[in-house]
């Protein structure tokens, strides 16, 4: 099983927020494959399982804040890092901007610091989509958590959703990485 986790916050208050674009992510690829992501009774999460080939993919969307994000890994103990893709937001990027890579650290983002923690490895494939850093005098955390409405950000999310379907559709992690990195979607 390959486990797909689209990193955000719950709730209506940070529907569409930067901070919630693992969240768009995983809606996006969901719906291209026509599954529904749904909660269960007693668990921390949203989820949708597909087939495809030989393989199954679980879609999910943690519901414990970003900071907890780790926590449903007690559901999923037999995932292994090269069966875990997280898609999440860097202000490194620019808005627009995505980036795929595998393992590394947490770079002081705490959904993939909380992951590390529950899971117990880094070296997963994590889908990075660039958010830009705050504007002179806002805090990171007004940023993170304030809306994205303008082309350039949706076409960042686009562009993640596609490489996650190219991932899932069965193209190799190399030939993601170089279709994909570093480079903005033509408007």
């Amino acid at each position: 099983m390959k486990l797909i986790l689209g990193l955000g916050n719950p709730g209506t208050k940070y529907e569409h927020s930067r901070h919630n674009v693992g969240f768009d992510v995983v809606e996006q690829c969901a719906a291209f494959f026509q599954v529904s992501l749904k909660k269960r009774c007693f668990h921390t999460y949203r989820h949708a399982k597909l087939q495809m080939q030989e393989e199954t993919y679980t879609l999910v969307q943690p519901l414990t804040f970003m900071n907890n994000s780790g926590l449903m890994a007690r559901d999923f103990p037999e995932v292994e890092g090269k069966d875990l893709i997280v898609v999440c937001d860097q202000m490194d990027l620019p808005v627009g901007m995505i980036r795929i890579r595998e393992g590394g650290s947490s770079a002081g983002h705490n959904g993939l610091k909380s992951l590390i923690e529950n899971f117990g490895y880094s070296d997963f494939t994590r889908i990075y989509v660039g958010i830009g850093r705050p504007a002179s005098g806002v805090s990171v955390i007004d940023h993170v958590l304030s809306k994205e409405s303008d082309l350039q950000a949706q076409s960042g999310i686009d562009l993640a959703a596609h490489a996650l379907i190219d991932l899932i559709q069965g193209k190799s992690i190399e030939e993601v990485k170089f279709a994909y990195n570093r480079r903005v979607r033509p408007q």
